[in-house]
């Protein structure tokens, strides 16, 4: 089970490299073309940038040359806003692969570049952007004091400006940070805010980036349920965006639903998402696309325990098509991964002991502490199978080390497990009972965490019953403060109307009656036209074509009766008719006195 759950923790890791996907709008040859086109420096560097940052998925060396081509550009442009989105796209793009040291490495220092161009050139919004990605990527190193320090900077500046966007991704960032920290009411707190400053600016796509982080919270609390019912939020918040990208969005969506239904134990459920991921990927013509589907379709043969189904798989035309691609991303030591956890799981050990020695020198010279704790943990567990226990002991001394640096409580426990029973049979009882020890304190730490996770659930509930209180009370004094200004508009209005007809019973000139009767009649229908657009959402849903049909029709209704009802009454008032009953009423007035 261990071997299982490592083996899960790597493709989750592999899987979140391919978001990028999402962001692959269109082919590289239609992006070219776009290039070709470009006559505006922005409009060069917008195509290098999605160009190197979609290939970075498809052709890391091409990637790496139209990065280059970016750099170059932006640099001999001498604008330091299009030199920063340069660097910045740069780190975004090594950023994919943050499983990688050298990756890693390069974002950081592509980062950095970008950083010390905007404050130079006191750039507060780039230099605030900036800081939330070098927070990300220590996030993912990872380094969380670093990233600690980067989100505390960031914050500082961004809540002093007047970028929303900026601000609800700095609470998402927040977020994420104390969710690695395991402080998860700041975490929570901090998306909620997050989601509530996205939903005041009416951007579906910050709305959708909200969700999204919310629902990776309750998936990290185990309160699936919550977390299905937030990415499917997010989903649906693609009706709303517009773009080419929308359905490449949807496919990575899919698969994301089916790995959290993998993790509520709907099997069924989980693969109907992964078949309809790689269904709508294959729709949209590109292959690439398929690639989180057939990870997570392997992934499930692995988390239930289906070795040989896994085997076949990686046989068939889809892990053809996955193993191919791993290989063109210089990731071959992967694949070698698999096969030797497959074997190992078979008890075919001298095949799986083959594949772990092809691919033990990519990990200990290319991944990142996290993916190598996973490794360590199979190639241990295949040693202690086949009797190699000293060998079994230098992995699992590793992981334990590894482990306890990075705060993997589980594969630390894991290692302690096997680090007793080793030294068992070994005979050094004195190192089996010390390894004992440590593993019962793990496991106390490990069952307090679970019990702080379902306490956590309660207080997440808590948390956002609060909040939409909040909001609740928020929106009942906005509305009320709304009342109050269309009474006083209304009661205004009445004062005007009323006076403009005693101006027609008293001795005032006919310019001052047609002045205030025009700006009453402006007022009046300006507030009939308000009232109408704040009521016709409902009915247009906000779509920019029926609110421009809606509004029309109803000024083709009321300026015509605008003039037609302003001409009649000041002409009343100010003709010899009202002049004619005033006398009336003034000799009646006389006669009963």
């Amino acid at each position: 089970m261990r071997i299982q759950k490592a083996t899960f923790l790597f493709f989750i890791f592999i899987f979140s490299t391919s978001r990028s996907f999402a962001q692959q709008a269109a082919a590289l040859d239609s992006m070219k073309s776009s290039f070709a086109k470009a006559k505006t420096a922005e409009e060069k560097v917008f195509w290098l940038d999605m160009l190197s940052r979609t290939a970075m998925n498809v052709n890391p060396g091409q990637a790496e040359e139209y990065g280059k081509q970016l750099i170059t550009f932006a640099e001999e442009t001498r604008d330091r806003k299009l030199m920063v989105k340069a660097y910045m796209s740069n780190g975004i793009r090594c950023g994919y692969f943050t499983g990688q040291k050298d990756y890693a490495a390069r974002s950081v220092e592509y980062y950095n570049k970008a950083l010390q161009i905007a404050r130079q050139n006191k750039m507060e919004e780039e230099t605030g952007a900036i800081q939330l990605k070098l927070c990300a990527i220590h996030l993912a190193i990872p380094d969380k004091d670093r990233a600690l320090n980067y989100i505390n900077q960031a914050f500082s500046l961004i809540s002093t400006l007047k970028n929303d966007s900026l601000k609800a991704e700095a609470h998402n960032t927040y977020g994420l940070v104390y969710q690695a920290r395991n402080e998860k009411t700041l975490s929570l707190r901090h998306f909620l805010n997050g989601l509530q400053v996205a939903e005041a600016t009416k951007i579906p796509e910050l709305r959708r980036n909200c969700y999204l982080h919310l629902s990776n919270f309750y998936s990290r609390i185990e309160d699936y349920d919550k977390a299905i019912d937030y990415y499917m939020k997010a989903n649906k918040e693609l009706d709303h965006v517009r773009g080419g990208n929308v359905g490449y969005q949807r496919a990575i969506d899919f698969n994301s639903i089916g790995n959290l239904f993998a993790s509520k134990r709907n099997n069924d459920i989980a693969l109907s998402y992964f078949e309809k991921s790689i269904a709508l990927a294959d729709s949209l013509k590109f292959p690439t696309l398929k690639i989180p589907g057939y990870l997570s379709v392997l992934n499930q043969h692995l988390r239930i325990d289906h070795p040989q189904k896994a085997l076949e798989y990686m046989n068939s035309s889809s892990g053809l098509n996955l193993k191919k691609y791993l290989s063109n991303m210089g990731m071959s030591g992967q694949i070698d991964q698999v096969y030797a956890v497959i074997y190992t799981k078979l008890k075919d050990f001298d095949s799986a002991g083959l594949y772990f020695n092809k691919a033990l020198p990519y990990f200990e010279q290319k991944t990142s502490e996290p993916n190598r704790i996973n490794f360590y943990v199979q190639l241990g567990d295949y040693y202690q199978k086949t009797d190699k226990n000293d060998k079994a002991i230098e992995y699992f001394q590793k992981v334990k080390e590894m482990g306890e640096r990075n705060g993997q409580l589980e594969n630390t426990q894991a290692a302690l497990g096997h680090l007793d029973s080793l030294y068992v049979k070994k005979g050094d009882f004195r190192l089996a009972n010390q390894y004992n020890v440590l593993y019962y304190q793990y496991k106390d730490s490990i069952d307090k965490l679970k019990k702080e996770n379902e306490l956590t659930q309660i207080e997440a509930f808590d948390e956002q019953q609060r909040h939409q209180r909040a909001l609740a009370e928020e929106q009942e004094l906005k509305e009320k403060r709304n009342r109050i200004q269309y009474m006083g508009i209304i009661i205004g209005i009445a004062i005007l109307f009323v006076a403009l007809v005693m101006m027609g019973w008293f001795k005032v000139s006919a310019t001052t009656i047609r002045a205030i009767g025009f700006f009453s009649f402006l007022i009046f229908f300006e507030f009939i036209f308000l009232v109408f657009k704040k009521n016709i959402y409902g009915i247009t849903q906000g779509e920019p074509l029926y609110d421009l049909a809606f509004m029309i029709g109803l000024a083709a209704i009321l300026v015509p009766l605008h003039h037609w009802l302003e001409h009649r009454v000041i002409h009343f008032l100010t003709s010899h008719h009202m002049l004619k009953l005033r006398g009336i009423f003034s000799r009646r007035g006389q006669d009963n006195s």
